[in-house]
């Protein structure tokens, strides 16, 4: 099975899980489960059924992937795999709001059309839900100790993520950010919910500890490589494929990799001071100011800089899945979507 056809298989799946874990339980409630559902791509502002991007369904692709690949059935990790994505969506409306951020998944954010107070409300039921989905592992066939280890991971993993966050937060009024500083935080705020996900994927299908711990591995190392890709996108993107215009992350004076290693450009100090010194800015850079960062970082060679890390994170990630040592459909489409995740070829 391809990657395409694991895609067109398990999504469907994925999506039911979600729809009946977020389903609303009574009329009274329609407003709050819709600004839920508003949030997830299934209705609009008016709270009418529509397609909208309901993101790339990764998290749980990688836990049930990762379940199959050690001979699970992802029917038994579907609740698992629905807990690891609304996780992601709860930090995605607080990131909005804690952000600034009026748009998400190209149209308006949920705090955006209901105010922060809802907006706070809706990331914390999503949370809840997340919780909640955790209790359907019973019904899958899950034993209780297999449902404690996965509770676990995923609690770890959504503590490590706010922590990630509350370093983000205030790296953002900062310009003395070491490069070990700023990937001690995205371990945390991206790579440690790919870790789960993967992880727990594998302990519904296998109690071999050291196959988990290189399943978790995997997905760490991913997302690492991930979050330094999309810092890499964020400045240099293309519109077609990011969504946004290009240098969107300079403009916005994002502290994302490139920049952090500019600033901490020894051998070029006049280059890390001016690029300091246009950060500085109590506004959002205009386009001039935009041109001169650009060319301060191609100076330093930046964008190389991060390629060359983000590479070094993928190959990593894929000898921690080679260490699996199993060869299977589910195994193939995993190394496929890592690869498919940073534009290479497999």
């Amino acid at each position: 099975m391809s990657l395409p056809e694991s895609l067109e298989e398990l999504l469907p799946q994925i999506e039911t899980e979600l729809r009946d874990i977020a389903r609303i339980p009574h009329p009274s409630l329609a407003t709050y489960y819709g600004m839920i559902h508003y949030h997830l791509g299934w209705v609009n502002e008016d709270l009418k059924p529509i397609q909208a991007s309901t993101g790339k369904g990764l998290r749980p692709l990688l836990c049930l992937l990762s379940c199959q690949a050690l001979g699970g059935s992802a029917e038994r990790a579907l609740p698992a795999a629905a807990a690891v994505e609304l996780i992601h969506n709860f930090s995605l409306v607080h990131d909005d709001i804690q952000d600034g951020s009026h748009i998400r998944r190209g149209r308006r954010a949920a705090w955006d059309v209901w105010g922060a107070a809802h907006g706070i409300n809706v990331g914390d039921g999503l949370f809840v839900l997340a919780r909640l989905a955790l209790y359907r592992l019973a019904d899958a066939g899950v034993s209780l100790p297999h449902q404690q280890m996965v509770s676990r991971a995923l609690d770890g993993a959504c503590l490590a993520l706010c922590e990630g966050q509350f370093f983000d937060m205030t790296f953002q009024d900062r310009l003395d950010i070491h490069l070990d500083q700023y990937l001690w935080m995205i371990r945390r705020k991206t790579a440690a919910l790919l870790a789960a996900s993967t992880q727990v994927g594998a302990m519904i299908a296998t109690d071999q500890a050291n196959l988990v711990g290189h399943l978790h591995d995997f997905g760490e190392n991913l997302g690492m490589a991930f979050q330094v890709q999309d810092d890499i996108l964020g400045i240099w993107g293309h519109e077609q494929r990011t969504g946004k215009s290009a240098a969107t992350d300079l403009r916005d004076k994002k502290k994302t990799l490139p920049v952090v290693y500019a600033l901490n450009q020894i051998e070029d100090s006049e280059a890390a001071r001016q690029l300091a010194d246009l950060y500085t800015h109590p506004c959002p850079l205009d386009k001039p100011a935009m041109q001169s960062a650009l060319t301060l970082l191609a100076r330093v060679g930046a964008r190389e800089y991060a390629q060359t890390v983000a590479g070094g994170y993928y190959h990593q990630a894929v000898k921690s899945l080679e260490q699996v040592g199993v060869e299977n459909a589910a195994y193939s489409s995993l190394r496929e979507l890592a690869a498919s995740l940073l534009g290479r070829d497999t």
